[in-house]
């Protein structure tokens, strides 16, 4: 049994033990959210940068694509093209007419026999020896020299226009990337007639976004220029650090929400855009 003063120095310190069991609970329960935030994070998705679906500027018949799907394309790459044997040839017949200088310089040539003339005839003129006709035929053709040349000048002119409206042309008829990506799906064969339709997809993934979704709570703490750690889902998985280059600036007013951007590099391809992921800002 217990003596009556054992008892009392227990009844006296149960108060105390109480308090310090209170105060641990409180320290627990106050560092969970932190411990969970910083481990967990916020749900986010990995995209792709920029997803085009390529066209066509022009309409024709595909003679050949040089990439299928999966494949890896920079840009400037050439991906496909269109018959073109008539913007071909016309653009060369144009090149042609472009560089033919003969007319010009024959114009060029009869104007300064007609300047070298007329200067010799005014010596003449001046005398009284050269009749007034004969001096007025001698401008005339001079001014007719020179109109000649204006007029072989711009008729090459015109033909350098026509060479670069070709050549437009015929550009057309050859599809580029405009970006350095993949391709994720091809919709068109060789042989096929494209008009209004896309012929591929193509994705950039480097860098790629990563899209968050955060609570109106947080408003104000992540801010543009904010590093983040990124955890991709299995089988990925690792550890990778992104910036945040978009902070919406208005709030959904039905869900409470806002949406944050961040980038994230991916110089060797290594992440697959469309995987979910957790994102832990940095204070």
């Amino acid at each position: 049994m217990i003596s009556k003063k054992m008892k009392g120095k227990c009844v006296a310190g149960l108060p105390w033990l109480l308090v310090f069991q209170a105060l641990v609970l409180f320290f627990v329960m106050a560092m969970a959210p932190v411990a969970k935030a910083e481990t967990v994070g916020f749900d986010g998705l990995i995209e792709p940068r920029l997803v085009v679906k390529l066209g066509s500027a022009t309409f024709g018949v595909i003679e050949k694509i040089t990439v299928d799907r999966g494949d890896n394309v920079k840009e400037g790459q050439v991906l496909a093209s269109l018959q073109s044997g008539v913007e071909k040839a016309t653009m060369e017949l144009a090149k042609t007419q472009a560089q033919f200088e003969a007319a010009v310089e024959a114009r060029r040539a009869e104007l300064e026999f007609a300047i070298r003339n007329q200067e010799r005839r005014k010596e003449l003129f001046e005398k009284k020896t050269l009749p007034l006709q004969d001096w007025d035929e001698t401008e005339t053709r001079r001014i007719l020299a020179e109109i000649s040349l204006k007029e072989a000048v711009e008729k090459q002119r015109l033909a350098e226009m026509e060479y670069r409206r070709a050549l437009e042309t015929y550009r057309r008829t050859i599809i580029k990337s405009p970006l350095s990506g993949v391709v994720v799906e091809r919709f068109m064969h060789p042989g096929e007639y494209v008009e209004n339709q896309p012929l591929m997809t193509l994705a950039q993934i480097d860098p790629l976004y990563v899209e968050v979704v955060l609570t109106v709570a947080n408003l104000g703490i992540v801010k543009v220029g904010q590093k983040a750690t990124i955890r991709p889902e299995s089988p990925v998985g690792g550890l990778y650090e992104a910036e945040v280059i978009v902070v919406d600036k208005v709030v959904d007013a039905a869900s409470g929400t806002f949406g944050v951007r961040l980038e994230l590099p991916n110089p060797e391809y290594r992440l697959p855009p469309g995987l979910k992921c957790k994102v832990m800002f940095h204070r």
